[in-house]
């Protein structure tokens, strides 16, 4: 590469930083004598310095532009897992996928980043990951031969969807395995299953399993609770695991089912004003009801949102596992060479403070769950195990479940 350009490279890379961090405009000169943004200023020059280095002075020659590619995503991910930086090719791509609207085909899987790579929060039930075996907390390696260290969140999530019938190839980071597993899945339209219920305790119980919270969903959730008004249940268990998905305006409407009073959730950033979400007295359905909500490590967004509202306001006791951590709203920010910012703008706060991107939620009653590990080698079987597709975890005693009921059975309607 010629010498000028990489200056130009260099000197572009410097204003792009200049003018996401500190809003810098040809205008504002005097911004750099800011003491809020000299320190900003000062880390900026660090950066150019570190590019002039490796342009002068690496063991061979590099592509500049790559590195600063490399640099932006990184500054993005410091920031947190839902924050991206996207080259002008990337957001095209990422653009088109959006365009296609919802029914794309897909795995079934949610995802953050955690340690740098994919991270899968949660499985839909009956998806092609779930009937793979893919289970919470499984780490992805890669997506197709692709590092996901080296892709944005956004990107990932983009390269899961495809066309029905399209076949994705994954690569599973789980403990006590030396090599990744490699798991093949054929991608298809994911329906999200209905709202599950059962009735225990000669009916005295009514047990509520959403697995998304979505409009359908919580109009699903209102209805079965009125139903069982009618029908006499007089005590609610909440199942809120591997609840990852949906709208936080929806989880707001939810919690607001069980709470009469009393603040549900905030939303603040350093350029949006403060939301506070209260709860509305004629929206209640059943405030007073005795009730336990269960989460895990696969609860996050909408569903960690619904659980804090319910354990702050001291209305329902949490039992399982921490929960992820996610609850963060994004703005796109368009750059003038065609790239990108997926940038969070502000954070989801409980009603004690917390928030729940930093925070996640923690029950007052923690219960381990009860799976199967994958990737363990069975060592009492006689036949070695010869199958490279791990086994599917299964359920042996629901230990949550049964503290759940336990807990409700004690509890006075």
């Amino acid at each position: 590469m010629p010498k000028i350009s990489k200056i130009l490279l260099l000197a572009v890379s410097v204003v792009l930083v200049l003018t996401v961090f500190l809003g810098a405009r040809t205008s504002s000169v005097s911004a750099a004598t800011d003491p809020q943004n000299e320190g900003a200023y000062r880390q900026t020059r660090v950066y150019m310095e570190v590019l002039q280095h490796i342009q002068s002075d690496y063991v061979e020659d590099t592509n500049i532009g790559n590195v600063t590619n490399g640099a932006l995503r990184g500054l993005l991910e410091s920031l947190d897992a839902d924050s991206s930086y996207l080259t002008p090719a990337d957001y095209k791509s990422y653009k088109a996928d959006l365009a296609k609207g919802e029914g794309k085909a897909q795995v079934g899987i949610n995802v953050s980043k955690r340690y740098g790579y994919a991270t899968v929060i949660s499985v839909v039930p009956g998806s092609p990951a779930d009937k793979a075996g893919l289970i919470d907390g499984d780490i992805l390696e890669a997506i197709n031969s692709k590092d996901t260290r080296d892709l944005s969140l956004a990107m990932i999530g983009m390269m899961l969807n495809g066309t029905p019938g399209s076949e994705l190839t994954v690569s599973v980071v789980r403990p006590r395995n030396a090599v990744p597993d490699k798991l093949s899945m054929t991608r298809a339209v994911v329906a999200e299953p209905p709202v599950a219920d059962s009735l225990y305790e000669n009916s005295t119980i009514l047990y509520l399993k959403p697995v998304i919270l979505d409009h359908d969903h919580v109009q699903a959730v209102e209805a079965k609770l009125k139903a069982a008004d009618k029908g006499g249940s007089k005590k609610v268990l909440l199942d809120l695991r591997d609840v990852a998905a949906g709208d936080m305006t929806e989880a707001t409407r939810l919690a607001n089912f069980f709470l009469k009073t009393g603040t549900i959730a905030t939303l603040e950033g350093q350029k949006v004003e403060k939301v506070t979400f209260t709860a509305d007295p004629a929206k209640a359905l059943d405030p007073t009801t005795p009730m336990v909500v269960l989460v895990n490590r696969g609860t996050a967004g909408p569903g960690e949102l619904v659980a804090a509202a319910l354990l702050d306001d001291k209305r329902a006791e949490l039992v399982g596992e921490k929960t992820f951590g996610e609850g963060a709203q994004q703005k796109t920010f368009e750059l003038p060479d065609g790239a990108a910012l997926i940038l969070s703008v502000a954070k989801y706060g409980t009603p004690s403070g917390k928030k729940l991107q930093d925070d996640a939620v923690t029950p007052d009653v923690l219960v381990a769950g009860n799976f199967a590990d994958p990737g363990a080698d069975d060592e009492d079987s006689e036949t070695p195990q010869t199958d490279a597709t791990p086994v599917k975890p299964t359920v042996q005693i629901d230990d949550q479940l049964t503290k759940g009921l336990e807990l409700l059975k004690a509890k006075t309607s």
